[in-house]
């Protein structure tokens, strides 16, 4: 499981960016690897979970986001394993 952190770097070119940026997101929850997105408070950028995937896939997908490439984003990917879940989420601890 990943943790993508993306912390704005040029906030004012967000707006010219968003409607990719919210292609990108939907894309990779259409392809079932993003499980959860939502912003950093306070406005500071935003967060995405990403589980399936391989770090080098990630980090392809990540590079393809239009606020990376524009430069109104730096993105950290941080890998996490899970050891405990709820049983909610039972399903990220399996291999």
């Amino acid at each position: 499981m990943f943790i993508v952190t993306l912390r704005f770097a040029d906030k004012a070119k967000a707006p010219a960016h968003m409607e990719g940026h919210n292609a990108w997101l939907r894309r990779r929850f259409d392809d079932g690897i993003f499980l959860l997105s939502g912003s950093l408070q306070p406005s500071a950028g935003g967060v995405v979970l990403a589980h399936g995937l391989s770090r080098t896939e990630l980090e392809h997908h990540v590079a393809d986001d239009p606020f990376v490439v524009e430069g109104v984003v730096t993105a950290e990917i941080t890998e996490v394993t899970p050891g405990r879940t709820d049983t909610r989420l039972a399903f990220l601890t399996k291999a």
